[in-house]
């Protein structure tokens, strides 16, 4: 790898390690909440709302992070993460109070929120047309890494020790927290940004750092696109300018949540409990939904700048159809037994990580301008995180009720993933091989 691309690769890669913690978080609750329900007797309500506490925590953390990192810049509000992220797994691992896990969960979900904008924004700016997709990519790669090692941990603590297992499972994220802030020393901020704030100059020196073969006319390219912005007042987001990236960016994280991933993701075990399936083979059966989930979307870093998003999200709509109507018979039939439950979800979670999850980051990331970029992002993350808190908060008193309820809920999810397939066909914009000045000029902006 030449030499000048290394800072560019390494900034990538660091900045997706937020996305690493935002994984491990969602995730580690899987192996955690069941003790935790019976620890404190909470019913499926208080459960559901133990849960999506850390989410109501993404959707502040996702409104209040776009106007920092425009004031102070996207490196430094990505090291204000690292330490929250930090200070709230040590905190919940601690808790003597269900209170106590509420307000750190809380917390944890503050910084899942602001990475979920913070991180793809940064890797967007930093990369060039060609190499995009698959660096924003990172972030969405670190996610499912992250998923996959919460997973596994949530596993092997469960098989080592049985006391206060729980406590073990959610304070292990301090390790990763340490070692991200530590990293984020070693990469710059955005030339982006610094053009911005007029700081043409040091914006020139870092994009020749990262391998901009003529940055001064790709500096001179940022700024004309932020002067044609001045239209956009006091850099609002809401105005009639902007509507058709406002949609977007609101579709495309609602059919991310209404496919059921969060569903799957925090109750994971659980689900396969109610297919049949005793407490340690639910654990290690969520693994494998962890690995499908990381081999796929590995598979999508190397496709994605070929295929486009817009084909790839067509593709997925497809085999999520088909998936989750396979789980729902598995459960509204009642004869299947688990194993069509973990053909069906292993096979969503292929399709899910191939599309929706790889192309969501990196789709809201390009289709606003300069200088609403912070403000969209937080937009589109916001609208998945208050999604997500409502199906993490709902499926557990849906699949309290029956198996024939849990398979209805899988069955709705298919029918959201039909409407995708028409909603993406005739509505959305194909953005792969394109910079982030041209998209703006191709939306009309």
């Amino acid at each position: 790898m030449k030499k000048n691309t290394r800072l560019l690769t390494r900034s990538a890669w660091i900045a997706g390690l937020g996305g690493f913690l935002f994984g491990f978080d969602t995730a580690v609750i899987s192996g955690a909440e069941k003790s935790i329900q019976q620890l404190f007797g909470l019913n499926g309500f208080w459960l559901g709302f133990t849960v999506a506490i850390a989410l109501i925590g993404t959707i502040v953390g996702a409104i209040a992070a776009g106007k920092p990192a425009d004031f102070f810049g996207r490196r430094k509000i990505l090291m204000v993460i690292a330490i929250l992220f930090l200070f709230s797994a040590l905190g919940a691992a601690l808790s003597q109070s269900w209170y106590g896990i509420l307000v750190f969960r809380f917390l944890g979900g503050l910084s899942v929120g602001a990475s979920s904008v913070i991180g793809p924004m940064y890797i967007a700016e930093i990369s060039p047309a060609e190499k995009r997709g698959r660096l924003v990519i990172l972030f969405q790669l670190n996610v499912v890494t992250g998923i996959l090692l919460a997973f596994l941990s949530n596993y092997i603590v469960a098989m080592v020790t049985d006391q206060a297992s729980w406590r073990w499972m959610l304070g292990v994220q301090t390790l990763p927290a340490g070692i991200f802030f530590g990293l984020l020393f070693a990469i710059p901020e955005t030339p982006r940004w610094l053009v911005l704030k007029g700081e043409k100059k040091k914006a020139v020196m870092i994009l020749e750092k990262l391998g901009e073969s003529d940055a001064s006319e790709q500096v001179d390219v940022i700024e004309e696109s932020i002067s044609s912005e001045k239209h956009i007042k006091s850099e609002r987001l809401f105005t009639a300018k902007l509507k058709f990236p406002i949609i977007l960016a609101i579709l495309v994280a609602f059919f991310n949540q209404f496919s059921g991933i969060n569903a799957i993701m925090y109750y994971a075990p659980r689900i396969f409990e109610m297919a049949g399936l005793d407490r340690t083979s639910s654990l290690f059966q969520s693994v494998s939904i962890g690995f499908t989930n990381l081999i796929f979307t590995i598979v999508a870093l190397f496709i994605i700048d070929r295929v486009g998003r817009k084909k790839l999200l067509l593709i997925g709509s497809v085999g999520m159809v088909f998936t989750l109507m396979l789980v729902s018979l598995g459960f509204l039939l009642n004869r299947f037994g688990g194993g069509a439950v973990l053909i069906g979800l292993v096979g969503f979670i292929a399709f899910f990580a191939s599309s929706q999850g790889a192309v969501i980051w990196v789709f809201i990331s390009e289709i606003f301008p300069n200088k609403v970029r912070a403000k969209g992002q937080a937009l589109g993350s916001l609208t998945h995180w208050l999604l997500a808190a409502l199906v993490s908060w709902v499926f557990p008193v849906i699949a309290a009720t029956s198996s024939r309820s849990t398979g209805l809920a899988f069955a709705f999810f298919a029918l959201m993933m039909l409407i995708q397939f028409f909603v993406v066909y005739f509505v959305f914009p194909e953005t792969k091989g394109k910079r982030l000045e041209q998209i703006q000029n191709d939306l009309g902006l």
